[in-house]
């Protein structure tokens, strides 16, 4: 049997306790960085011209 060169173990890997979390703070922050976006833009073109770039951004996609 082969033995291993060194005796220094490998990193451990992030537990699913630490990751988890993390994820999900982060699409929490993403979806709070979207929302007060769609706002800022909402307050600053107004209604209107807001569902209208909407709506052509919609349609450009499809």
């Amino acid at each position: 049997m082969a033995q291993p060169i060194s005796t220094q173990q490998a990193p451990a890997v992030l537990s699913s306790r630490r990751v988890a979390p993390a994820i999900v703070a982060g699409g929490a922050a993403l979806g709070a960085a979207v929302l007060l976006g769609a706002l800022a833009l909402w307050f600053h073109y107004g209604t209107a011209v807001f569902f209208a770039t909407i709506a052509s951004g919609i349609s450009a996609c499809f």
